[in-house]
C-alpha cells in the first residue's frame, strides 16, 4: 500500500540522488591532490525531476489510457569550481565542504518530511 504513494517514491529518489552526490563529492576531496584530476558534480535533482514522467495507470477499461513514462537517472559532469591548480586539478576543498553541507541539510529535510508523512500516514489509518 505504501508502494502506491508517490511522495514516499520521490523521497526515495532524493535519497538515491543524495547518496551518489555524497559520493561524487568525497571522490572530489579524496583527490584534492591528484594533479590533473577533474572536480565531478551531478546532474540537479530539480533537472532529474524535470526528466522524469509519471506513468498513468488504469484501473478499469474505462479509463484514459495515460502516456508512457520513463525515469532520468543522474550523470556525473564536470564541476564549475573556483579555482584550478598549477597541476591542472580543479578540486576546491572549500567549495567541496559547501556541497557536503547540502547534501547533509537536504538528507535532513528528506527524512523529516518522509516521518512527518509517515506520522500522519499512520494516523489517517489508524483512525
Amino acid at each position: 500500500m505504501l508502494d502506491q504513494v508517490y511522495l514516499f517514491s520521490l523521497t526515495s529518489k532524493q535519497a538515491d540522488w543524495l547518496s551518489h552526490r555524497q559520493a561524487l563529492v568525497a571522490e572530489n576531496v579524496a583527490n584534492v591532490n591528484t594533479p590533473g584530476y577533474t572536480a565531478k558534480d551531478i546532474t540537479p535533482f530539480e533537472q532529474v525531476l524535470d526528466n522524469t514522467a509519471l506513468a498513468q495507470t488504469a484501473s478499469n477499461p474505462k479509463h484514459l489510457v495515460g502516456f508512457g513514462g520513463g525515469t532520468a537517472e543522474a550523470e556525473a559532469t564536470e564541476a564549475v569550481t573556483w579555482d584550478v591548480k598549477h597541476s591542472g586539478n580543479s578540486v576546491a576543498v572549500e567549495q567541496e565542504m559547501m556541497k557536503a553541507g547540502e547534501v547533509s541539510r537536504d538528507y535532513s529535510l528528506n527524512t523529516s518530511i518522509v516521518k512527518s508523512f509517515h506520522r500522519m500516514f499512520m494516523t489517517t489509518i489508524r483512525g
